[in-house]
């Protein structure tokens, strides 16, 4: 849809208006929407509690675990937690 189209049904007649507004509208979808997400699948190896992650990565979205609560070798998301533990967590090790 052309901006003369979308004026026409609006009922606006400034087009630097019109303009003003769809450049608004895009920038807020922008933002309310994620773009640019990559997948990455990484292994969970014995007795490693530690991953190292990208460095250009920004925020994680989901972390999914084969077979977690089910034995359909399904993919579930893992709960994220909300507060601070209560139990104190004995290995300190920080990267």
């Amino acid at each position: 849809m052309k901006v003369q189209e979308l004026m026409e049904r609006v009922g606006m007649l400034e087009t630097g208006r019109a303009i003003a507004y769809v450049k608004d509208a895009l920038i807020e979808m922008n933002l309310m929407a994620e773009t640019n997400i990559t997948t990455q699948r990484n292994d969970i190896k014995q007795n490693q509690r530690y991953y190292h992650f990208p460095y250009d990565m920004i925020k994680i979205t989901d972390i999914r675990v084969k077979n977690h609560l089910n034995s359909k070798d399904e993919y579930r998301t893992i709960p994220r937690i909300m507060f601070e533990p209560k139990i104190e967590d004995a290995d300190q090790e920080l990267i």
